[in-house]
């Protein structure tokens, strides 16, 4: 098992050399194939479509994942995809996407897409990214995967080729012939070729049919995850990907763990950290349902499909930490060494409460898309400083930085809060996003990028985010730290997750707003977590001037409080009751995303209105807004 204990561990891995200099694969079919020829017969990816612990489940040895990932990229170049084209996929989780990615990568440029954006999202990003061909699923019960996916090629007029998964191929028995008579229509309305993805498989050889890249080269474009509004492209390079994996079986990993990875693979965080660490080490990745977390009793099944799999790394987010400590650990989940949590900070009560469930301890990470995920992580095996990210991983430069009067940037103090700035294998420096225009500004000294994210290095070299540079409130140009008043509040027993956010006031600019979504079972007043957070926030301008109760607050994929539909929400709540206080007959019917402007609040009148009263009252507020169409 490698060891991961401290900061001279990791320092120990540079001083080998530089990174240049470490024996790597220098493109993901070398990366497999090495796997393949070490581990040949051992299980490498397993699926089961049901989350029942005894449900049927099929599992690819390294060989036969290599072999399919051979005649999937060889099927990408038989339908016209060259080094420098796309190949999409518009999938949840299943062997499929795994051989998908690390084919899609081989052939071309791969091209993840989350399944749960709507048709014109998805239709923008296959645009973006030029995709040629488009791997989605055939049209199943249950989902809607296949429907949004036709629409939007419809609107994708480059997409030349759809090649279809048939989930009906993991079910048995009964359900298996059932399927076929209550599958949904799917009338197609594009003009792009329909095929069966296996079928067309099957009909390839298994060597590689093409020469394989000899260079380094852009080979996935991975989407943001989204909390700040529109998704930008990011560009991931073979050096980055293979990073990823190497520190996973570098640090972490070895031939006899197994991953339970119920995170998406149109997520970096279960592509690169999970799938491209077992490919480095051997390990064993097993996917619970398609939906993973979100899959139909996963939750309540999950300790016993630790058991069942032997997992011995749970790969998990906070807010899917929340919901497994709410039920009792009713298995054997002796197996488990440790957990590693991403995406969101972890609340420092979570930490305790699955510690003294399971006996182990999560090491909390943190990792971005922009720089093909992996920055630090807290050492398995040694010092774990609850709340902190850990340690800045081999060859990942970290610096702290702030721009100073001059405009230039500075490098903090130890424990100064600034921007985390990053340089690493995994940072395409000067072309992170796919739209030139979204990379100026991003590197600080044209060579650390600018990750948005507010830090500070401790005097142990640990790295703490502290929030998001865009997330900042700002009052009447006093800067509030949005990370003060979620933490404040969650110490309360009652709340689950906090989205603190600044809504739009004509006189300060902004004002802090908190939304809170409780722990199941709780029964509490919104004026009472107002005066919780009273006594808790030692910052009187950070104390929230509005506090609602969401059943659910809306979340990413990965666990991430959505901000952009809480500050929608805020918006319309806000200019609703200006409008109505000022006596106009005129209300918010919808705030939407505008690429330029950013959140535009839609005004519609219920009748006779004074024009002039209403541009004067919505003229003192920041956020724009237009006529409803």
């Amino acid at each position: 098992m490698p060891k991961f204990a401290s900061v001279a561990d990791r320092d120990a891995v540079e001083r080998e050399g530089p990174w240049d200099s470490q024996p790597r694969a220098q493109t993901i079919y070398q990366f497999l194939t090495a796997a393949r020829d070490a581990h040949g017969a051992r299980p490498a990816v397993s699926f089961q479509l049901l989350s029942d612990p005894k449900a049927p489940a099929q599992t690819l040895t390294w060989t036969a994942l290599h072999d399919r990932v051979t005649q999937a990229a060889n099927l990408f170049r038989s339908l016209g995809v060259k080094e420098g084209d796309t190949v999409a996929y518009l999938l949840p989780n299943c062997l499929e996407t795994a051989v998908v990615l690390l084919a899609g990568s081989t052939a071309g440029i791969v091209n993840p897409i989350n399944p749960l954006l709507e048709p014109e999202n998805i239709a923008a990003i296959l645009r973006e990214t030029k995709a040629k061909v488009l791997v989605t699923l055939k049209s199943f019960p249950k989902t809607d995967v296949a429907q949004k996916a036709a629409e939007a090629v419809r609107h994708a007029p480059e997409v030349r080729t759809v090649l279809e998964v048939d989930l009906n191929r993991y079910l048995t028995g009964a359900k298996s012939w059932i399927v076929p008579a209550i599958r949904p229509k799917n009338p197609v309305l594009h003009k792009a070729d329909v095929k069966d993805f296996n079928a067309e498989c099957d009909r390839q050889p298994k060597r590689l049919a093409f020469a394989d890249a000899t260079t380094d080269r852009v080979a996935a474009y991975f989407h943001t995850g989204g909390t700040t509004g529109m998704p930008k492209v990011a560009q991931h390079k073979y050096s980055g990907m293979i990073y990823n994996g190497w520190l996973g079986g570098r640090l972490l990993f070895d031939k006899n763990d197994v991953l339970i990875c119920p995170l998406p693979l149109f997520h970096v965080f279960a592509a690169y950290p999970i799938l491209m660490s077992c490919v480095a080490s051997g390990a064993h990745m097993v996917m619970p349902t398609p939906a993973g977390y979100r899959g139909e009793g996963v939750f309540d099944n999950f300790w016993k499909l630790i058991e069942r799999w032997q997992v011995s790394f749970l790969i998990t987010v906070p807010t899917a930490l929340a919901a497994l400590m709410q039920r009792p650990v009713n298995a054997d989940v002796s197996s488990l060494k440790t957990a590693i949590s991403g995406s969101a900070p972890l609340p420092i009560e979570l930490y305790n409460r699955f510690e003294k469930a399971t006996g182990v301890q999560i090491a909390e990470g943190y990792g971005l898309t922009e720089a093909t995920c992996l920055v630090s992580c807290n050492p398995v095996d040694g010092l774990k400083k609850v709340g902190s990210v850990g340690i800045p991983l081999p060859y990942t430069h970290v610096r702290i930085l702030l721009k100073n009067g001059g405009g230039m940037m500075r490098e903090c103090a130890v424990d100064e809060v600034g921007e985390i700035c990053i340089a690493n294998p995994g940072v395409f420096e000067g072309s992170t996003y796919t739209e030139p225009d979204k990379n100026h500004d991003l590197f600080a000294e044209g060579r650390f990028l600018r990750t948005g994210d507010l830090g500070r290095l401790d005097a142990d070299g640990y790295l703490w985010i502290t929030g998001r540079a865009k997330d900042l409130i700002i009052r009447g140009g006093h800067n509030i730290d949005p990370a003060e008043i979620e933490e404040a509040m969650m110490r309360h027993p009652a709340v689950a997750f906090v989205g603190a956010i600044g809504q739009p006031d004509s006189f300060a600019g902004e004002l802090p707003c908190a939304y809170v979504e409780l722990v199941a079972g709780a029964v509490i007043t919104a004026d009472e977590l107002m005066d919780h957070a009273k006594t808790h926030i030692h910052e009187r301008a950070a104390i929230p001037k509005h506090v609602e109760i969401l059943a659910e607050l809306p979340k990413t994929a990965v666990g991430k409080t959505f901000k952009p539909d809480l500050r929608k929400r805020a918006i319309a709540r806000v200019y609703d009751a200006a409008l109505a206080e000022a006596g106009l007959n005129a209300h918010v019917v919808q705030v939407m995303e505008d690429r330029k402007r950013g959140l535009v609040a839609q005004i519609a009148t219920r009748g006779p209105v004074d024009e002039a009263a209403l541009v004067h009252r919505l003229g003192e507020f920041t956020v724009p807004w237009d006529w409803a169409k």
